[in-house]
């Protein structure tokens, strides 16, 4: 190994070991909902979107039917657009429990999910809106627990995270790096406070927001073109002079985006390339996440102790996200630098998908899917 190469392997490694470290704060301080019985006192608007949902969606729709605590609240079902029976699967669990609204196909150059939630709002009356998707499976009192959250800390809008269901060797690298990036990369405290839209994290999965804050920060239809359409509406709430944050979510609700790999490789397909910015900056994160993370355990198989050192970091950061969140801790953890590396393929992926026009998710192109 070059004296060269031994630098950067020991910078690497000093950067896992920071990150661990960050990881490990992050996990202790990051905010969660209450578990057990809590009281919600206001009109809370639960809205539901389901686009060729049938053979997923009793369960989320039963965990929704059965929320606890709430003196005053509505669930909105809207079916956009579905050509499997989703509205016929909703009306035979929910009956006139919920209100099913029919989608219209959204216009030229917006996706379809910002779309339909901003039908939904436009018929919410609560004061609090909590948007869920159709993998989601609540706890009992995940509702009420999540807007005591949001009340509690004099939140604006926030994003339990749910605790991510992952099957298959394809979902087990690459599912856990959710949770790991933002107790890794972001930090909680300032993200909370600071009204920079590059401190925003979120997760559409599980998203709950004041509704007078949505009407000022523009609402679903000022994040209809983006594919990240969670992530850009906590960023409209910075805009707007409002705080939000990520939460851990993974006690009061749970999702299994993905049943197979090529679901799974398809979704971050359609949105790796805009969580990564530009190309220049997409080939910049992919270079660091492989520098900090891959080369440190090459470098430790020649038998490089600082390579060791920053893959045993890299294990550790891995091993925090998963017990704060309830993931699989082994031997998953000991993969890391194969779920890194998987991870940056999939980001090529997507770039190239957009590069060449490919870009689709259910049946719809995906607006900035053409020629970069």
């Amino acid at each position: 190994m070059g004296s060269r190469v031994r630098v950067i392997v020991r910078a690497a490694a000093v950067a896992a070991i920071a990150a661990a470290a960050h990881a490990a704060y992050n996990a202790r301080i990051v905010r969660a909902p209450r578990e057990g019985p809590v009281r919600c006192r206001e009109a809370v608007s639960i809205l539901l979107p389901l686009r060729d949902e049938a053979d997923r969606v009793a369960p989320a729709l039963r965990s929704l039917l059965a929320q606890r605590g709430l003196d005053d609240a509505e669930i909105l079902v809207l079916d956009d657009c579905s050509g499997d029976g989703t509205a016929e699967v909703v009306r035979r669990i929910a009956g006139s429990r919920v209100t099913l609204l029919t989608g219209v196909e959204p216009p030229p150059g917006t996706l379809g999910k910002p779309h339909a939630c901003h039908q939904l709002a436009q018929r919410a009356r609560g004061s609090v809106l909590v948007c869920v998707d159709a993998d989601v499976v609540l706890a009992p009192d995940a509702v009420a627990a999540a807007v005591a959250l949001l009340r509690e800390a004099d939140l604006d809008a926030v994003s339990p995270f749910p605790r991510q269901h992952a099957e298959g060797l394809g979902a087990r690298l690459v599912q856990p790096l959710l949770q790991w990036s933002w107790l890794v990369l972001l930090p909680l405290r300032l993200a909370e406070r600071s009204p920079r839209p590059s401190l925003a994290a979120a997760n559409g999965q599980f998203f709950v927001i004041d509704a007078a804050m949505l009407r000022k920060c523009g609402g679903f239809a000022a994040v209809a073109d983006e594919v990240l359409d969670d992530i850009a509406l906590m960023r409209a709430v910075k805009r707007a002079g409002g705080r939000g944050v990520v939460a851990d979510g993974s006690r009061i609700a749970e999702c299994r985006m993905y049943e197979t790999w090529p679901q799974l490789r398809d979704g971050y397909t359609k949105s790796l390339w805009s969580a990564t910015g530009p190309p220049p900056a997409a080939a910049a994160i992919a270079a660091v996440f492989v520098i900090v993370w891959v080369l440190p355990a090459v470098a430790a198989m020649g038998g490089s102790r600082a390579g060791l050192a920053g893959y045993a970091a890299g294990v550790a950061g891995r091993v925090v996200a998963a017990r704060r969140t309830g993931g699989r801790v082994w031997p998953d953890s000991l993969a890391h630098p194969a779920s890194v590396l998987t991870l940056t393929a999939l980001i090529g992926r997507s770039w190239w998908a957009r590069a060449t026009g490919r870009l689709a998710w259910k049946g719809r192109s995906v607006p900035g899917g053409g020629a970069a």
